[in-house]
């Protein structure tokens, strides 16, 4: 694994996929039929559920999801370990095609517009939501000095942003639905599915992570029936516990290490490997500014 410092060799591995795909589609054209997530194409192509993630048919699709890849992945793949890391670019990124493989079809049934069937989406920007709901999990009140918001609304942001664009271009069409459907897919992964080894436990069941903190405060008690609603499906009932104890249950008893602490820890893993990755790179900069000025 690669230092906080630098880009690890995953990154950098998914990094060349993206500018490889990207100059595949530039030499060859109609590989976006074979390769792309075309709806009406997906059977018999169904391989297009998994290739279409990793398709970038821009030159600015390349840059901001490259550039994204790197740097999120620098702060988590160390944390998640590039087992679980790679597991979460491949579900995120399947399961984010098949919804948007049902969504078109039932949008053509609906609509009788074509549109929804030939038109080809492909694109890391999936995955890419899915990695920003990780940064708001593991540190939720980083701020952003550069944008002056904390980390933990970046996902909200980025569904906002998109939706709002996509009603002055067309263009946005082709990636709003993946990054909503990267975006709470992400979430659910984390929240439910993603292995702890060292509790022997599944997902993250604290407060702070819950659905409703996508929202603005006065929107949550709205949403906290919506929250109920993935957590009956998901993980069974809740104890009835205090905020402050609640986990999974089974049988009725707390499972050790499910309650808020654990997600206490992680996040506090998260600003800890934060602090190590800029503290390094500060140095790295001092050392620079050392030798320039000393060749001058």
């Amino acid at each position: 694994m690669s230092s906080y410092a630098g880009f690890t060799r995953l990154c950098k591995g998914l990094a060349v996929v993206l500018i490889g795909g990207h100059i595949v589609v530039q030499i060859l054209p109609i590989s976006v039929s074979y390769l792309a997530l075309i709806p009406a194409k997906t059977i018999p192509f169904g391989w297009n559920l998994i290739t279409a993630g990793y398709l970038e048919q821009s030159i600015l699709g390349v840059v901001v999801n490259t550039i994204g890849l790197l740097f999120i992945g620098k702060l988590l793949e160390p944390i998640w370990g590039s087992r679980e890391f790679l597991k979460f670019i491949f579900v995120v990124n399947f399961l984010t095609s098949v919804f948007v493989f049902i969504t078109s079809i039932s949008l053509y049934y609906i609509t009788q517009e074509e549109a929804y069937l030939y038109h080809p989406i492909s694109g890391f920007q999936a995955v890419l939501s899915g990695l920003l709901v990780g940064i708001k999990q593991i540190i939720p009140d980083q701020e952003l000095s550069s944008l002056k918001i904390k980390a933990k609304w970046l996902p909200s942001l980025s569904v906002l942003v998109s939706t709002f664009l996509c009603f002055f271009t067309g263009e946005s069409l082709s990636y709003v639905p993946t990054i909503i459907f990267g975006t709470y897919i992400g979430w659910i992964y984390l929240r439910y599915w993603q292995s702890k080894p060292e509790t022997k436990l599944r997902g993250d069941p604290s407060d702070e992570f819950a659905f409703s903190t996508f929202f603005p405060e006065f929107l949550r008690p709205v949403i906290d029936p919506i929250g109920t609603i993935f957590e009956r499906i998901c993980c069974g009932r809740r104890s009835e516990a205090s905020p402050e104890t609640r986990g999974y249950t089974l049988g009725g008893t707390s499972l050790p290490g499910s309650d808020p602490i654990e997600a206490s820890r992680r996040r506090e893993r998260g600003a800890r490997a934060l602090e190590e990755r800029l503290a390094a790179e500060r140095l790295a900069a001092a050392q620079r500014t050392e030798d320039a000025s000393e060749n001058v």
